[in-house]
């Protein structure tokens, strides 16, 4: 059995894990031949190491992950984390200092450093249901007292296309903003993706970006896809992505992933 890419990069939510958070046998099947066949799959995510560790050790997923939107190299199978970048706090102030003075107040959440980092959540933000609890506090400044991996900002009135856009219309040259959910609008050390992350585990994979096949559904994956040769889009995927992506295949529910390993297995080409 061939298979035409060495690495496989794959989302987590909306992506790889149906609405339940779970995965299809189907798509754990394909992953397995293709493993098989030679290639490598890696989990590229949003989510911060504390909030992917449980869902990777219950797929029994012992490769490496990249983690928070590309700020963590994370070695599953040994729960140890190989890379970790930090977001700017000052920096991080300034930026939402003067997002808050184009849009008005921020709700705001963050994401600590670390394998056990918390995520920290101010008043009035909507946190969604995860893995792990949140720690809510009284007060947002509590939250910049350690290092963090992001900070996330929702406004009382803007949805998320438009707070994205308004913020990195104002702080893009200082910090990036991407949209990674519903609900979900973060800012980053300028310059860090998906794909920065990405490009570091397959260089310890010895993995080019020439080998490699990616899945995704939101904005955040935008980095990946221009790096990876290929990148497939969930039918459930924001316009956005959709745009840029080489081809469009299943929802996440209807088993997207493996429509296209499975065509690929049996001899078909991207």
């Amino acid at each position: 059995m061939t298979f035409p890419f060495k690495l496989v990069a794959t989302d987590l939510d909306g992506t790889l894990l149906r609405d339940d958070h779970t995965v299809s046998t189907r798509t754990r099947e394909a992953l397995a031949a293709v493993t098989e066949a030679g290639a490598a799959h890696i989990v590229v995510t949003g989510r911060a190491v504390p909030w992917t560790r449980q869902i990777l050790d219950e797929l029994g997923y012992d490769g490496l992950a990249v983690c928070g939107q590309g700020a963590q190299v994370y070695h599953a199978g040994e729960h140890k984390l190989l890379t970790s970048l930090t977001l700017d706090r000052q920096l991080a102030g300034l930026a939402l200092s003067k997002i808050e003075a184009e849009v008005g107040p921020l709700l705001l959440a963050a994401s600590r450093d670390g394998l056990d980092g918390e995520v920290l959540v101010g008043p009035g933000y909507r946190a969604h249901e995860g893995p792990l609890p949140v720690v809510r506090v009284d007060d947002a400044n509590e939250m910049w007292t350690a290092p963090l991996n992001k900070i996330y900002i929702q406004h009382p009135e803007l949805d998320d296309d438009r707070l994205a856009a308004a913020a990195r219309a104002v702080v893009g040259s200082l910090v990036n903003i991407v949209m990674a959910g519903p609900g979900v609008v973060e800012i980053l050390p300028l310059g860090l993706s998906k794909a920065t992350g990405l490009s570091l585990a397959a260089r310890r994979l010895g993995v080019k970006a020439a080998d490699t096949i990616a899945f995704g559904d939101m904005p955040n994956d935008i980095p990946m896809f221009g790096w990876a040769r290929h990148g497939v889009a969930m039918a459930n995927a924001h316009d956005e992505l959709k745009a840029v992506a080489h081809e469009i295949t299943a929802s996440n529910e209807d088993d997207g992933i493996a429509v296209v390993l499975e065509e690929l297995l049996a001899g078909g080409t991207r």
